[in-house]
C-alpha cells in the first residue's frame, strides 16, 4: 500500500523482527571462513574481531563479497589482510582529512566573527536576534550556544563567567567553543546578505557554493570525528559549483558524490589558508602506502593531481 509523507510516496511494507543471536569473535571467524575468506590465522582475526569489532570491519569485508552481494560469499581469492588494509587505509584517510578540515574550520571562524564584528558593530551580534533572518532558527542555535556556553570548562569561559555580568561573550570569544555546523547554521541565517557575501568573498565563492562547501565539510568533519568509513561512501549531496571560478578548480569531467570530489574541495580552502601546503604529497604518500587501495571507488581519475587544484 501506497502511503503519502509530503511530497513523497512511499510502500508500506510489513516490518520483520530482528531474530539474529549474538556471536562471539571465535564463531564470527568461522562464518567468515564458511563463506569463503581466506584466514591465514584465525587467533589473530578474532582479535580483531574483539578489539575493532564485525560490526565496523564489514564495511571493509562487503567489496569482497561476489554478487549478488546478498548470498554473502566472497570472492575467490578474498583475505581478511584485503580488508584490514582497506580499514586501515581509511583510518589514515580519516586523520589526513581531520587534519586539513580543522585549517579550514578555524579559518572560517576567524572569518565570520572578524567581518560580522566589524559590519555590524555589535561585539554580542552572535546572540542578538536583530542580526539573523529566521527568528525560529535564531533559538535552535542560541540553544545550542547556551548549551556549549553552560558545559564549557576552558579557562578563558570560566574567566569571563567570574569577571563580567553579561549573559554570553562577545562574538570572538563564544564562536571559539562552537562546532562547525553550528558557525555554519549561525553564517546560513544572517539577515545581510551582503555580510555574508563579504564572508564568502574571503574565499573567492559566492553565498551559495560557500553555503554548499561549507555543509560538506561538516558532513565530513563529522563523519571523521565518528570514525565512520569516508574512502569509497556514496555522498549523497549534490554540492554546487560556480560556472566561472576565480582560483584554480578541477575540470567537469570529476564525479561529484565521491570522496575525491570532497577532498578537492578541502584542497581548494587550503590552497587559499596555506599556500605552500603539501596537501598533494600526502595523499600521494598515502596512496603510495597502500597501493592495493581501488583509488577508482574514490572518484579518483588517473591523473588526478594534474587537475588544477592540485598543482
Amino acid at each position: 500500500m501506497l502511503k503519502s509523507a509530503g511530497r513523497f510516496l512511499y510502500m508500506d511494507m510489513a516490518r520483520l523482527p530482528f531474530i539474529k543471536t549474538y556471536s562471539s569473535p571465535a564463531q564470527l571467524a568461522s562464518i567468515l571462513q564458511s563463506r569463503g575468506l581466506h584466514i591465514d590465522n584465525k587467533i589473530r582475526v578474532e582479535n580483531y574481531l574483539r578489539t575493532i569489532g564485525y560490526y565496523r570491519l564489514s564495511a571493509y569485508l562487503y567489496p569482497l563479497l561476489k554478487l549478488p552481494k546478498e548470498q554473502h560469499q566472497f570472492k575467490i581469492g578474498s583475505t581478511f589482510d584485503q580488508a584490514l588494509d582497506m580499514y586501515r587505509f581509511d583510518r589514515h584517510l580519516r586523520l589526513l582529512l581531520f587534519n586539513q578540515i580543522e585549517k579550514i574550520e578555524i579559518a572560517v571562524r576567524s572569518s565570520i566573527v572578524n567581518i560580522t564584528s566589524k559590519e555590524t558593530g555589535d561585539p554580542f551580534w552572535i546572540t542578538n536576534p536583530a542580526n539573523f533572518a529566521n527568528k525560529v532558527e535564531f533559538q535552535k542555535t542560541l540553544s545550542l550556544i547556551k548549551s556549549e556556553y553552560n558545559r564549557s570548562r576552558e579557562d578563558f569561559i570560566k574567566h569571563f563567567r567570574v569577571t563580567y555580568s553579561n549573559q554570553y561573550p562577545p562574538a570572538w570569544i563564544i564562536a571559539e567553543i562552537l562546532p562547525i555546523g553550528v558557525l555554519t547554521s549561525i553564517y546560513k541565517n544572517l539577515a545581510s546578505h551582503q555580510v555574508r557575501k563579504k564572508i564568502a568573498k574571503e574565499f573567492d565563492l559566492n553565498v551559495p557554493v560557500f553555503n554548499s562547501w561549507m555543509t560538506i565539510i561538516t558532513l565530513t568533519r563529522n563523519s571523521c570525528c565518528h570514525h565512520a568509513r569516508v574512502w569509497n561512501r556514496d555522498w549523497s549531496l549534490q554540492t554546487r559549483t560556480m560556472r566561472r571560478m576565480n582560483r584554480p578548480w578541477i575540470s567537469a569531467s570529476v564525479k561529484q558524490g565521491k570522496i575525491f570530489y570532497t577532498l578537492c574541495i578541502i584542497k581548494y580552502f587550503i590552497n587559499i589558508i596555506a599556500p605552500t601546503n603539501d596537501m598533494t604529497g600526502k595523499i600521494i604518500r598515502l596512496l603510495a602506502e597502500y597501493p592495493n587501495i581501488d583509488i577508482s571507488a574514490m572518484g579518483f581519475s588517473a591523473n588526478w593531481n594534474q587537475e588544477e587544484v592540485w598543482q
